[in-house]
């Protein structure tokens, strides 16, 4: 009866551990994939804009450095 009772209650601590085990690392898995997506997203949305930037004013507006040289 004794060894009934400690076999169950091994089982039971067991199957709760994996369970709690398996939802905290289902969490940390999904933030950890949450956080890559942001990232990427974030650093797409930014190369888009630098390209933008460096395609649409380099050749129109030359800077102040580039006039003083173009005086000389």
């Amino acid at each position: 009866m004794l060894r009934t009772r400690l076999l169950w209650f091994t089982l039971g601590f067991s199957v709760t551990g994996a369970s709690i085990a398996h939802l905290v690392w289902r969490d940390l898995y999904a933030e950890r994939f949450a956080i890559s997506s942001d990232m990427k997203e974030k650093f797409g949305a930014l190369e888009s804009r630098v390209s933008g930037l460096e395609s649409g004013s380099g050749h129109d507006n030359p800077s102040p450095a580039q006039e003083q040289k173009e005086v000389i």
